[in-house]
């Protein structure tokens, strides 16, 4: 429980890589956790929880796109494959890291940018609801949010790699 709590934050961020959205995360990791309960044993040493997890939630997360695939478009097999790949290579310190700066560059916009910021990862028509809130269009939102997310883009990067700047 103590390995899975301390890298709880990297196996969400790498089962948010290959689904959807936060719910399906949060479905794929319970159903993991209950699986590394039973598997307990095969683990050999506390270096390897990290990695042994990972393939566990990697099979979850596959599974949960097949079922989620049937609801809606989703990307292929080979794609979610690849980016589940490269998604295990990233060490749980890079992800601390990334979203520290994350967090760090967030506090630098607006409320209101924030929120658009956010939108798209709460689901629901989020930017269609804030346009309407605003009496402006959807397109100048997403031209907007396209602006805003290039702005932390670069704050992100100049945080992870300050000698560039």
């Amino acid at each position: 429980m103590r390995l899975f709590l301390k890298h709880e934050p990297a196996l969400r961020a790498f089962a948010r890589s290959i689904l959807p959205n936060w719910n399906a995360v949060d479905d794929a990791i319970q159903e993991a956790s209950v699986t590394m309960w039973e598997k307990l044993g095969q683990l050999r040493d506390e270096e390897g929880f990290l990695p042994w997890a990972k393939v566990i939630l990697r099979f979850k997360c596959l599974s949960a796109v097949s079922g989620l695939r049937r609801n809606g478009h989703l990307l292929s097999d080979e794609v979610l494959k690849q980016i589940a790949d490269e998604a295990e290579s990233i060490d749980a310190g890079e992800i601390v890291e990334i979203r520290e700066a994350l967090n760090s560059c967030l506090t630098q916009f607006s409320a209101s940018h924030q929120q658009l910021l956010l939108a798209p990862y709460s689901g629901g028509g989020r930017i269609q609801q804030l346009a309407e809130t605003s009496g402006k269009s959807v397109n100048a939102f997403y031209k907007l949010l396209a602006r805003l997310r290039l702005k932390l883009a670069d704050c992100v990067r100049g945080r992870l790699q300050p000698e560039a700047t």
